[in-house]
């Protein structure tokens, strides 16, 4: 079930949970249980008090954001926004990011297909999938982006999932023995030999999907926040503070 398709609360999920007296830990537990057993498919990740009173905080496997009353009856979706006196926060992003950064930091960046700066100042981290018109159009800045000592770390992400073509094909740059030349010659539409060995295609796919990957080119910036689509590289920079 996607839960993005929660678009109401729940109204009785159960009988009520007994919150009166609970230990450090346990109201998250058994949020925790209460929506799994609730939601079928759902793999809660994380359940923390959020900071608006009365609502918790609920990360889910594929990188989505429920909030829940303490007795997990409740359940809203969607974007939670705070007042500030700068304007509007958007305090679900922010978990997001924060949540995102953990991940790609245990994930680590063995596997990926980088193309580093020499006097290097920032790293991206690029979900790719060969076949995409605009992830092209970000490779073809690739050498600017260096320029600007931003270093491009490219993760898989064929949009068409495993045994098809594009997937394939990333698995036959990812096994050849000069990655970046096939990276560059699979991008610019020409022929890439067939190649096959162990790879992380796989599991990189899958980390897209954990971090809330639903299109490319996804960058994720060192803080956790990802930037969604091809954004010139002069921007990137700017962006970065590099300019």
């Amino acid at each position: 079930m996607n839960i993005k398709s929660l678009v109401v609360v729940f109204s009785v999920l159960g009988g009520l949970l007994g919150v009166a007296s609970v230990s450090a830990g346990e109201v998250e537990d058994r949020i925790a249980e209460r929506l799994t057993q609730a939601v079928p498919g759902l793999e809660v990740v994380s359940v923390r008090q959020s900071e608006a009173q009365g609502l918790y905080e609920v990360q889910s496997n594929n990188g989505d954001t429920i909030y829940t009353t303490e007795d997990g009856q409740y359940l809203m979706t969607g974007d939670l926004l705070k007042i500030t006196d700068q304007g509007i926060a958007n305090v679900t992003e922010a978990a997001r990011a924060e949540s995102r950064k953990a991940i790609m930091a245990g994930f680590g960046d063995d596997g990926v297909i980088s193309f580093p700066a020499k006097n290097e100042k920032a790293v991206v981290d690029v979900f790719t999938d060969i076949d995409c018109p605009y992830c092209r159009k970000l490779h073809d800045e690739v050498p600017q982006l260096n320029e600007y000592g931003i270093t491009v770390n490219y993760y898989a992400f064929p949009r068409s999932g495993p045994n098809t073509a594009s997937f394939r094909k990333y698995e036959s740059v990812w096994c050849a023995e000069n990655q970046q030349a096939a990276m560059d010659a699979a991008k610019a539409g020409r022929k890439v030999d067939e190649a096959s060995c162990e790879n992380p295609v796989q599991e990189q796919y899958r980390l897209g999907g954990r971090i809330g990957v639903t299109g490319t080119p996804a960058i994720v910036l060192e803080d956790g926040n990802m930037v969604r689509g091809y954004v010139p590289a002069k921007r990137l920079a700017e962006g970065l503070g590099l300019l």
